[in-house]
């Protein structure tokens, strides 16, 4: 018998896609229900994002409407956690609408704190008081490696891929960056327990594992008279035999381990052929003041060699456009690297000044919001030519998809069979496709024939011999 409902919604990055997950797991286990519809659930949950103004406009949005519930429903317990919580802690417990506040080193605390308001009716704050303590040690990492480590994943949305955490934090300080400050310094989980987790996983029916770090190639753990790395990691993992593939996100420009990591890709069949390695600008100048620690030529460099050793390799980058004293020839610099870097897609953004950061400490926002908004759309332009050519490339021939599920919109480009519902797959390297075919094929690797191309979707047909990969899966 379920003791509440809870709504969840979730704003961010995979780390929070991964946090949602274990607080559903937490609240499952607990005996809670769930619900789509915040207007039905007795708890209303936030997982928030920090990293860019717009993020947390939208819980702010969300937030008012949750307002005008609770006053014709003033039992219902609404929680906001993650980073934005991390972030302003009591002021966001200073809105009526908010009952809980809890940081991300708080969530093993998650059904304690929405157990106790619910039967005291009053308001709790968990955060950090100070995220980053000067020996770099955080005193919830024991409670966070226990609590992810036993949690049982088999409610997801998407059974047979899973998230898999390989190290919390961030000690790179980009000026820009609001991480470090909230999800505090980097500390990487032991191998071994990394390991058990993805065995745990398998056995639940997970096929697919991405492993996930703030920056993800910078593992590191010694034990011993051992230093394992990434490659170790993946290496170790591929030795799960139902593991079909190993995915990782996200990688920060540098050269430690990157040879080791591209060698594990090019020699591991299960690691796929996909490398996310933000840029953030194409400007030397503009990249000192972000605190990143490469130049433009180096970062071109390093994708060089990652081709070198794995010539499919599908790679995608990140920007910032209008980051504070940008001038349009450091844009136009930013415009030849990616005009060079060839990637199957790049997430561009405009700069918001983050609290607490360095660059909102000392440079001024002085770029236009006009001018951000042009340099936006013209490198999302030229990416959406570079992704158009690469895209089409696939015309004709069969590729093999780890099929998500139903497509969340339809799609009046495909030309599969009508009769049966569209659904949704991502390649090895991260293409998305699309395709008409049975609700049952969801978490199988089919073969697709692609048929049509489009810069960030491919469209295709079950190809004849699809079923035979669908029965080896």
């Amino acid at each position: 018998m379920s003791i509440g409902t809870v709504h969840i919604k979730s704003f961010g990055c995979q780390m929070n896609k991964l946090d949602t997950e274990l607080v559903t797991a937490a609240l499952g286990q607990k005996g809670f229900a769930f619900t789509d519809q915040p207007q039905q659930a007795d708890v209303v949950l936030i997982n928030t994002c920090s990293v860019r103004r717009h993020a947390e406009e939208r819980v702010l949005s969300l937030l008012g409407s949750l307002r005008h519930i609770k006053q014709t429903r003033p039992q219902v317990t609404v929680a906001v956690i993650g980073c934005m919580a991390q972030r302003l802690g009591s002021v966001l417990l200073d809105r009526p609408e908010v009952d809980i506040v809890c940081g991300p080193s708080q969530i093993p605390q998650i059904t304690e704190l929405v157990t106790e308001v619910m039967n005291e009716k009053k308001k709790i704050a968990a955060v950090t008081d100070k995220v980053r303590n000067r020996s770099g040690k955080n005193h919830d990492v024991q409670a966070l490696e226990d609590f992810e480590s036993v949690a049982d994943f088999s409610h997801r949305q998407l059974p047979n891929q899973a998230y898999v955490r390989v190290m919390r934090g961030c000690n790179n300080f980009c000026s820009y960056c609001i991480v470090p400050f909230v999800r505090g310094p980097e500390i990487c989980r032991p191998p071994k327990a990394i390991i058990e987790q993805i065995k745990n996983l398998a056995c639940q029916g997970v096929k697919t594992v991405t492993l996930l770090g703030q920056t993800v190639n910078s593992y590191k753990y010694v034990q011993g008279d051992k230093t394992y790395c990434l490659a170790d990691l993946l290496a170790m993992a591929s030795d799960i035999q139902a593991i079909r593939w190993l995915k990782f996100v996200t990688s920060y420009p540098q050269r430690q381990f990157f040879d080791e990591i591209m060698q594990a890709m090019a020699e591991l069949p299960k690691v796929c052929s996909y490398l996310h390695l933000p840029a953030q600008s194409g400007s030397d100048r503009i990249l000192k003041a972000m605190n990143r620690h490469y130049t433009a030529g180096e970062y071109l460099q390093l994708l060089d060699t990652a081709r070198a050793i794995v010539p499919d390799l599908a790679a995608a980058g990140d920007f910032i456009v209008g980051f504070p004293g940008e001038t349009e020839e450091d844009f136009q610099a930013t415009v030849q690297l990616l005009k060079k870097a060839g990637y199957k897609n790049a997430f561009i953004f405009k700069y918001s000044a983050r609290p607490g950061t360095t660059a909102d400490k000392g440079q001024q926002d002085n770029v236009p919001e006009r001018e951000k908004k042009q340099r936006n759309n013209m490198l999302l332009k030229i990416q959406s030519k570079i992704s158009g050519r690469l895209s089409s490339a696939f015309l004709g021939r069969e590729v093999e998809v780890m099929v998500e599920g139903l497509s969340k919109k339809p799609h009046l480009n495909n030309a599969g069979n009508k009769n049966q519902p569209q659904l949704v797959g991502r390649t090895a390297g991260d293409y998305i496709v699309v395709f008409n075919g049975p609700v049952s094929l969801a978490g199988e690797f089919m073969k697709i024939k692609i048929t049509k191309t489009f810069p960030l979707t491919l469209f295709g047909e079950l190809a004849i011999n699809s079923s035979l990969v669908a029965r080896r899966s």
